[in-house]
Parts: structure tokens; C-alpha cells; sequence
């Protein structure tokens, strides 16, 4: 058994079932080994969540570059909006996107600063994709802004807020809090420059 074959089993219960409620014992059992088995890869049930963690950092922050990217020819307000669709879209498919999402509003507190120190680098790193990209719409006359990194946090604050409402409420209140909010967001944002 491989240590990629038990990261993928243990994704899926971390996804479904948080941190608390995962099982070593139960992963260990889905990929056909018992679990002392586990620890001829992992030093224990809290190594292997970090080790998950990373990878799940990392394929999601890859799931949205790629959606930039192929989006990049599309209008910058729909390409901002959609990646709502997006975010509902992979939370419904993608475990990795599940996870992501449930241990960032609800970190196994043992591991918080783990966590943190993983999560900070990747949200700095969507802030500073999202300033450069920003600008680069400036560039091509395709988007207008006073301060671009304040247009960048405000975006990424609406995305935490709906987030919110995506694992509480469910898609259907979500997608009504993303249209409510857009249209502020929108509208704030491309008016910027009236009152300088």
C-alpha cells in the first residue's frame, strides 16, 4: 500500500468527516491494510492530516489558477463572478475542495498554527495572483481601479463571506448571498475613481 493511496483515503474522510470525526482505523480499512500499518508512513493521525492538508492546498490553489487561465479571454466581471460557480461547483465534486473549506472555518484545535502557517501562505499568494491580475486588466483598458490591492481584499473578504453561507446554508442561500453581494462588490469597485 502506498502512502499516496492512503493521503487519497484519508482526503475523503477528512473531507466528510472533519478531523475529529476521521478514523485511522476506518482509512485503513478502506485501502486493505490494518492500521499500524499507517505509521510505516505517518508518525500518526495528525501528520497525515498535514500531510493531506498540504496537497489540498496546493491542488486547489492549482484548480483556480487553471480557472483564471482558461477563463482569461472572458469580460473581468464575469470571470470574478464565475469563480463563485466555480467554488459551488468543486465543493459538490471535489473532495480536496470540501476539505479545504471545512478545515479552514473549523481547524482541529491541536493544530491550529500548523494549519495557520500553512493557510496564511496560500491566501497571501491568492491576494497577491489577484493584485497582478488586476493590474494586468488595467494594462489592457479592460478594468479600472484606484487601489487594486484594496479591490483584491475585499474580494477575497466577499469569497470568506459566502463561503460561510455555502457550508452553513447549503447552495440555494449561497448563490442568493453571491448575487446580493456581487452587485456591491461590482459596483464599489468599478466606481472607485468618482470620488478621487
Amino acid at each position: 500500500m502506498s502512502k499516496i493511496e492512503i493521503q487519497k483515503a484519508a482526503l475523503s474522510h477528512f473531507a466528510r468527516s472533519g478531523y475529529e470525526g476521521a478514523s485511522l482505523s476506518q482509512i485503513a480499512d478502506e485501502v486493505g491494510i490494518k492500521k499500524p500499518s499507517i505509521y510505516a508512513h505517518f508518525k500518526g493521525k495528525d501528520d497525515l492530516f498535514l500531510h493531506v492538508i498540504g496537497d489540498v492546498f496546493q491542488t486547489v490553489q492549482r484548480g483556480i489558477l487553471e480557472y483564471f487561465k482558461a477563463h482569461q479571454d472572458e469580460p473581468p466581471e464575469k470571470i470574478l463572478k464565475g469563480l463563485f460557480t466555480w467554488i459551488l461547483e468543486e465543493y459538490g465534486l471535489n473532495d480536496a475542495a470540501k476539505c479545504l473549506l471545512r478545515m479552514i472555518y473549523f481547524p482541529p484545535d491541536k493544530l491550529y498554527q500548523e494549519l495557520a502557517d500553512i493557510a496564511n501562505p496560500f491566501i497571501d499568494g491568492l491576494q497577491r495572483a489577484l493584485i497582478k491580475y488586476l493590474k494586468k486588466l488595467h494594462h489592457v483598458g479592460a478594468f479600472v481601479c484606484a487601489d487594486y490591492e484594496e479591490a483584491a481584499i475585499a474580494y477575497l473578504t466577499l469569497v470568506d463571506g459566502v463561503i460561510v453561507e455555502l457550508i452553513y446554508g447549503g447552495p440555494e442561500r449561497y448563490n442568493k448571498r453571491v448575487e446580493a453581494a456581487w452587485l456591491i462588490y461590482w459596483r464599489g469597485v468599478t466606481s472607485c475613481l468618482e470620488g478621487a
